[in-house]
């Protein structure tokens, strides 16, 4: 590896760590490193097993999971910036502190089964310091917010007989609440935490898998091109490399700074200002999360929650990633033709028949992958394969082979890169399972439907905001748990269905990202392209404003989540919804032919929200609204040439 790449590589890393809290680590060195790279590597190699030879008890495994994440999480994240022998002395506490609840579940599992419901005193004190644990690794890893909503939720829990009114219960005893938290699997153990050992931590391996084999540097040529030479084309290859490596890694942040090191400076390099080069990326890599075929963390959450196999929310993923895609796309196509902005010299790029030719085979793991859950495989053992495939695979190619010293640094790169989302699932537990406890998602259902009047659209707006609202201080698995606990049964009760209810959540908590005030996504676009903050994220809002519109259609007209609909009317849906991107693109980038006058944009708008409603009579209105305006823009183009 030559100098320069090793910089490029610590720059990426500094700036990850600069604007993702969950990669604000340790540098360790010495021994040191080197145990925690072993821990590492077992926890990666402990997980493989199981995907293939079965796993323990769930709350064995569990509860294996968690211990490994607390010992590694309490090695690489520091209590606070000043660091001095007293916080070293309190971490070693803690890393042997986190072997205790799996080490007394193990060897007291029989007892504490046939005791169930009635706790010793042993038990309570050891799942108090679970919690203890999962709270304080969650505040290293994310920051306060979650772990003070944890304990905001506890003291809920603990005083809901003092409240008075609609919120109030019976209250709960500590050691019914801590009871429920460690020895159950619907607190700290519960579902997010059972997926994120199940599935997450798999792919997550894969995707590491995937990047050392050089999979990385094979979609930006590819996206370089296909797209290099268009209108805008480091603007079209930022979109569409950042779309097929996001689907990969599942990371907003780690995708902005892993391809946007590349194209951001081609984009300023054509004239795209430093903000709408910044907001391009953040788009674009935001949307990897909500694109099949692996698409982010929350989506095998939300499969596992609703019941239904992965591959299901694959299929109705297709649809509203296309769209969300193309509205970016033509964003950018509207800038880059108002601006004048032409693509690479051809001759610079890369030939695409050159690259498949030459590298194709890279690509027969996520292919294969994809072939084994749409057979019918579970995710776990689709995973597994892919990740034994892909070593093979990496011999092909001399400059990425991957030898076991390569095997070995895949492997703890995978563990390390689930820590982030382990730690969130724990701490979500304890919020997930004191709501379960006390009844108030019911209640929080009940309030959101009276406060919106029973009224379907007001309802939809209110449970964006929250989503937009958590998804501010938090991560999206999150804030996606913590809506869909909280508004889907208000959704539900209005007859939404459970699949379009929780896609809707889903979304929104993804692409909270990319919206103002706190744009993570967009804040680390603006440190690598140097452009302002604010502005970087409202360039990046408007871009992704197809992605907003999205949810809100596929409530109104499941068809594009291919609910209860056949061939023509899913074609006949996606091609309206398609023109009325364009047509909302177009307003908000003030473009069609010519640049448009305000009432023009207007109009613009107003066809393109119709179109995207489903109805016949909208779509007719739609139409004619925005070819009246085309009309009247072809006059002025050809007024203009003569």
């Amino acid at each position: 590896m030559s100098d320069k790449q090793v910089i490029n590589e610590n720059q990426i890393q500094e700036t990850i760590k600069k604007y993702d809290k969950t990669e604000r680590t340790r540098d360790l060195k010495g021994n040191l490193k080197k145990l925690v790279s072993i821990i590492a590597i077992a926890m990666a190699l402990y997980h493989l097993y199981t995907s293939w030879h079965g796993t323990p008890t769930a709350i064995i495994h569990r509860s294996i999971h968690v211990s490994f994440m607390l010992v590694l999480i309490f090695f690489l994240y520091p209590m606070s910036s000043k660091e001095n022998v007293f916080t070293k002395f309190i971490d070693a506490l803690f890393i042997v502190a986190s072997i205790i609840p799996y080490v007394y579940l193990k060897t007291n599992f029989h007892e504490i089964v046939n005791r169930a419901g009635m706790p010793t005193s042993i038990d309570i004190l050891v799942g108090i310091l679970l919690v203890i644990l999962v709270l304080e690794a969650g505040r290293r890893v994310t920051g306060l917010v979650l772990p003070v909503l944890a304990v905001i939720f506890l003291l809920y829990g603990l005083t809901g007989n003092l409240l008075s009114g609609y919120f109030s219960h019976k209250g709960f005893s500590i050691p019914e609440i801590i009871e429920y938290m460690y020895l159950t699997t619907e607190g700290i153990f519960g579902t997010p935490i059972g997926v994120s050992a199940q599935y997450l931590i798999l792919f997550v391996i894969f995707g590491s898998f995937l990047l050392k084999s050089g999979v990385g540097d094979f979609i930006t040529e590819i996206a370089l091109a296909i797209a290099g030479d268009k209108r805008g084309g480091p603007a079209q290859v930022a979109v569409l490399s950042s779309a097929l490596m996001g689907s990969v890694n599942g990371s907003a942040v780690a995708n902005v700074v892993t391809t946007g090191t590349f194209t951001i400076p081609l984009m300023k390099k054509i004239g795209y200002t430093p903000e709408f080069a910044g907001g391009v990326e953040a788009a674009a890599s935001t949307g990897g999360q909500i694109l099949p075929p692996v698409m982010g963390a929350a989506a095998f959450i939300m499969a596992e929650i609703l019941g239904v196999k992965y591959v299901n929310i694959m299929y109705a993923a297709i649809i509203p990633a296309l769209l969300y895609y193309f509205g970016v796309f033509i964003t950018v196509y509207f800038r880059a033709v108002r601006m004048d902005l032409r693509g690479l010299d051809k001759k610079d790029l890369p030939s695409l028949s050159k690259i498949f030719k030459e590298k194709f085979f890279l690509l027969i793991p996520l292919i294969v992958l994809v072939y084994l859950l749409v057979k019918g495989y579970t995710p776990t053992f689709a995973a597994f394969f892919g990740i034994l495939l892909t070593v093979p695979v990496s011999w092909l190619t001399p400059k990425n082979k991957m030898n076991l010293s390569k095997i070995l640094e895949a492997l703890e790169s995978g563990a390390k890169g689930s820590l982030s989302v382990a730690v969130t699932c724990a701490v979500v537990g304890i919020v997930v399972g004191i709501s379960t406890l006390t009844g108030l998602g019911s209640k929080i259902a009940g309030a959101i439907i009276s406060l919106s009047g029973g009224n379907l659209f007001l309802t939809l707006v209110f449970t964006m905001i929250a989503c937009i609202i958590l998804g501010v201080g938090m991560p999206s698995i999150p804030a996606y748990l913590l809506t869909a606990n909280m508004a889907v049964p208000a959704l539900l009760k209005l007859g939404v269905k459970p699949f379009v209810s929780h896609f809707f959540v889903f979304y929104y908590a993804m692409l909270a990202n990319i919206t103002p005030p706190v744009a993570l996504a967009a804040y680390a676009a603006a440190g690598i392209s140097g452009g302002d903050m604010y502005k970087t994220g409202l360039e990046g809002f408007k871009l992704a404003i197809a992605g907003f519109i999205v949810p809100f259609m596929y409530v109104y007209n499941p068809v594009l989540l291919g609910i209860g609909s056949n061939a023509v009317s899913i074609i006949t849906s996606l091609v309206t919804a398609l023109i009325g991107v364009t047509f909302v693109a177009s307003s908000f980038e003030g473009y069609l032919l010519k640049p448009l006058n305000n009432i023009e944009r207007v109009l613009m708008m107003i066809a393109g929200l119709l179109l995207m409603k489903p109805g016949g009579l909208t779509d007719l209105i739609g139409i004619v609204i925005g070819a009246g305006v085309l009309l009247f823009q072809l006059g002025k183009r050809k007024a203009f040439d003569r």
